[in-house]
């Protein structure tokens, strides 16, 4: 590959991960509807509740030890 084409390769990386950058900060900027809110929390509960359940399997197998 010549240096011109590495070049151009080279920009057009570059724009394409700047695009990408902006396109992640929109949507970060962007506030969440009560839907979302709502299935974000309920999933954190999720996450907690496998966490407990997965802490008690933990102990109970090395009880039966």
């Amino acid at each position: 590959m010549s240096n011109s084409e590495q070049d151009d390769l080279q920009k057009y990386l570059e724009g394409k991960a700047k695009q990408e950058q902006e396109k992640e900060q929109e949507q970060e900027s962007e506030p969440l509807s009560a839907y979302e809110a709502c299935v974000l929390s309920e999933s954190a509960k999720i996450h907690e509740l496998i966490a407990e359940a997965q802490k008690e399997v933990k102990e109970r197998s090395l009880e039966d030890e």
